[in-house]
């Protein structure tokens, strides 16, 4: 599990989200809970992007910070490891060759 740091701005129209030690994880929503819960999928989502591309993940980092924050809390990133397993016909094979 990696411990990310998030921030919420109140504005008038919703909640603007954000991890700051993420960059490009972001997300607006109506109120606080949907920002949180927006603001956790689009963090899996760019994990997800980066390990596919092959990149690595960022390192969080605990004194990282906005001034403009309303609020500022951890954010859990915990991805989990499986594997895919794909039965190709013998026919195949022989096509291939």
């Amino acid at each position: 599990m990696l411990t990310y740091k998030a921030m919420y701005k109140f504005l008038d129209e919703g909640v603007h989200g954000e991890v700051l030690d993420f960059p490009g994880t972001l997300t607006f929503g109506e109120n606080l809970q949907e920002a949180r819960r927006l603001l956790a999928s689009a963090l899996v989502d760019m994990a997800e992007t980066n390990l596919m591309r092959g990149e690595p993940l960022p390192q969080p980092v605990p004194s990282c910070t906005d001034p403009e924050a309303d609020l500022e809390e951890p954010i859990h990133l915990l991805l989990t490891a499986t594997h895919r397993v794909r039965i190709v016909p013998e026919e195949a094979y022989d096509e291939a060759a």
